[in-house]
């Protein structure tokens, strides 16, 4: 490898590492005569970020492939390949706390923490036409409006820093089964932030609600103009010029969280998961995939 790539692999190693000892390792601790395997935890999830990250490889069979063929140097023990899928659903849940360590270790300095973006993408395991039958604890059947379609799987739900010229940092990431509601999650994980605008879409429309949270929190939803059913047409022009251009406004602060996206989508494949065979295989793919996207924060 030339040495941009040592370079590279050797950094994701030391801060896979740092975190592994600092809190990764107590969540999967090994209590079985193969505590100590001859590939390591951090080796093995090291492996498997700079796949992704620096040879755009997805498939674990093909991730393992290369591991083999030009990573024997550095790792010479990576097993077979059932051992090390194996291996990596084990480690699937640690990924949750490594994209937060990388969100959180790597803040830039020019955020307003004062206003924050939000949205939602869906994680697809199958078509709405078919009957999802992989991950049923946490995945069910839901509506993308975007993409006009029905579909089985999760939804993955961000808050992020807007940043001038940047895509958003995010602040935090959850995943839902596909049918909860975007203004329902929000109610319940994020309502209560203090001091916050946020800039949303038009989903995110309750005026009771919001202007309890405004009272109680100091906080505000700024979204674009959403139509009265059954307004008269006269109204509705009269308003017209005044709303679109608040529209704009809000959309176009909050059009960077879809960027974001464009961009898991095309650095991590995050939407597709439809190889995925199992609640463990589904965590690390998105867990793992995320981890993938944003370890680009170490460089």
């Amino acid at each position: 490898m030339d040495t941009n790539k040592d370079y590279k692999l050797v950094k994701i190693y030391c801060y896979v590492s740092e975190k592994y000892e600092d809190s990764l390792q107590y969540s999967c601790q090994r209590f079985s005569n193969n505590s100590k395997p001859k590939l390591t935890d951090q080796e093995i999830m090291t492996i498997y970020l700079f796949a992704m990250h620096y040879q755009g490889i997805f498939k674990i069979m093909q991730i393992h492939r290369f591991a083999v063929d030009y990573l024997g140097d550095w790792f010479p023990c990576p097993g077979s390949y059932q051992a090390f899928n194996n291996r990596l659903n084990r480690v699937s849940h640690v990924m949750n706390s490594l994209v937060g360590s990388l969100c959180s270790d790597f803040v830039p300095e020019d955020i307003d923490d004062g206003l924050s973006v939000l949205d939602s993408m869906p994680i697809i395991t199958c078509s709405g036409k078919r009957t999802g039958k992989v991950a049923t604890e946490i995945t069910d059947k839901g509506y993308c409006s975007t993409k006009g379609m029905y579909y089985y799987g999760l939804k993955l739900h961000a808050l992020g820093f807007p940043r001038q010229g940047h895509l958003p940092h995010p602040e935090q990431i959850m995943f839902t089964p596909a049918s909860v509601n975007d203004l329902a999650l929000y109610k319940q994980a994020w309502s209560e932030i203090l001091g916050r605008t946020f800039f949303g879409d038009k989903i995110y429309n309750d005026k009771m609600f919001f202007r309890d949270m405004s009272e109680r929190y100091g906080s505000q939803m700024l979204t674009p103009v959403k139509a009265v059913k059954g307004m008269p047409q006269v109204l509705k022009e009269f308003d017209r010029a005044a709303n679109d251009l608040y529209s704009r406004a809000v959309s176009r602060i909050r059009q960077p969280i879809e960027s974001l996206f464009n961009r898991l989508i095309e650095k991590a494949d995050i939407q597709r998961a439809s190889k995925v065979r199992s609640t463990k295989g589904l965590t690390l793919h998105a867990y793992g995939r995320l981890a993938a996207a944003f370890i680009t924060l170490l460089f």
